[in-house]
């Protein structure tokens, strides 16, 4: 980039000639004022060039990968959730650098990135294709990258814009499934005898996410007044547990609790206080915990909740379509919609507020009650 010197009036000024604009193809100049010296004007003009060349050298050796790993992932890192950064991570060492980090990021084009695509869709090599969805969560992540490149001078144009890639809308929808009421019957019924009951039994009369019943603690539980806080989640990044503030905006929510589920959860607290009293080991400040007494981990939960369902001999659904059945259940008892969503924390078309409770009396299934054996 070249630098030269403007006088207007007695004012001297710095303009820096940046090259082509890429979308109008205008030149771009930026002007710097320098007061009324031209000879600091003209130290000004050549500072700012060398500077600028400087960092267009710089562009011109930087490779896709190292930008991605050095420069874009470390300053995302303060943006989003521990979750949700190290699923970019992830998908970033796995499908991304393999095939575009060794290549320049201004010699990256948009046909390098469709090969991408679709070697991961319709592999040759024997190895399993990615669904059409992953497959659009790494554009995606291209794309974000490759806009704050644009916006840091790194690159003219962001390729990933004229790259063809999967449609949102041609993507198959993951199937909803829910249980009827006998069929989640007949999993409490067999939930019964495994140490975690009460942990099944309130995620299956709330609703609420995996995330959300592992992040509960006690103080999250007033069992005289019948009502359960969302305060939190409890997630796993690399095996590690993260504690996280919810998933949406409406996700920190008051719930109100059948008296049934008062009863289960009383009765569980008074067993958890009692083994670890006899133990001798301090108070137990997590509702649902190991045998250790450490919050239960996410895939442990998860197996444990599979285990169940394939004794129970009931319809395989994932454990997330537990809270389609219960809002399934409840809407079949005539509850509005709406008042179903907000229990759930999912937002609806129809409104755009964030309720802070959800406590309306009898809008529960009516589920028999199970004893343990």
């Amino acid at each position: 980039m070249k630098g030269y010197v403007v006088s207007k009036g007695e004012r001297w000024y710095a303009v820096i000639y940046e090259g082509l604009d890429p979308v109008t193809g205008k030149e771009r100049r930026s002007w710097h004022p320098a007061g009324t010296s031209r000879t600091e004007a003209e130290r000004l003009a050549a500072k700012l060039a060398a500077e600028l060349n400087g960092r267009d050298d710089e562009a011109r050796s930087l490779t896709f990968g190292a930008y991605l790993t050095r420069r874009w992932l470390p300053g995302k890192k303060l943006g989003l959730a521990q979750s949700t950064w190290d699923g970019y991570r992830r998908k970033i060492e796995l499908h991304i650098l393999p095939r575009l980090g060794r290549i320049p990021i201004r010699r990256l084009r948009d046909t390098h990135l469709e090969a991408v695509y679709e070697e991961k869709l319709r592999p040759t090599d024997g190895s399993q294709p990615l669904a059409p969805k992953t497959v659009l969560e790494i554009h995606l992540i291209i794309r974000a990258a490759l806009n704050d490149a644009v916006r840091k001078g790194l690159v003219a144009r962001n390729v990933a814009l004229v790259a063809n890639a999967p449609k949102l809308r041609a993507i198959p929808k993951v199937e909803q499934k829910a249980w009827t009421a006998d069929e989640l019957q007949a999993f409490l019924r067999e939930a019964a005898r495994h140490r975690l009951f009460p942990a099944m039994w309130l995620l299956a009369t709330t609703g609420v996410r995996r995330s959300e019943l592992l992040g509960l603690r006690w103080e999250d539980i007033d069992l005289e007044r019948g009502t359960l806080s969302i305060n939190r989640g409890l997630v796993a990044v690399g095996y590690k547990l993260h504690e996280t503030r919810g998933k949406t905006t409406s996700s920190r929510r008051l719930i109100d609790l059948a008296p049934m589920t008062v009863r289960v959860l009383g009765a569980w607290k008074e067993w958890q206080q009692t083994k670890h009293a006899v133990a001798g080991a301090s108070a137990v400040e997590w509702v649902f915990t190991d045998e250790e007494g450490q919050p239960i981990h996410p895939h442990s939960f998860s197996q444990a909740f599979h285990k169940i369902m394939a004794k129970a001999d009931v319809p395989r659904i994932r454990l997330h379509d537990v809270r389609h059945t219960h809002g399934t259940l409840l809407i079949k008892e005539g509850v509005p919609v709406k008042v179903v969503s907000e229990r759930l924390a999912t937002p609806t078309r129809h409104s755009r507020s964030t309720p802070t409770n959800m406590s309306y009396p009898g809008c529960r299934p009516k589920l028999r009650t199970f004893s343990r054996t």
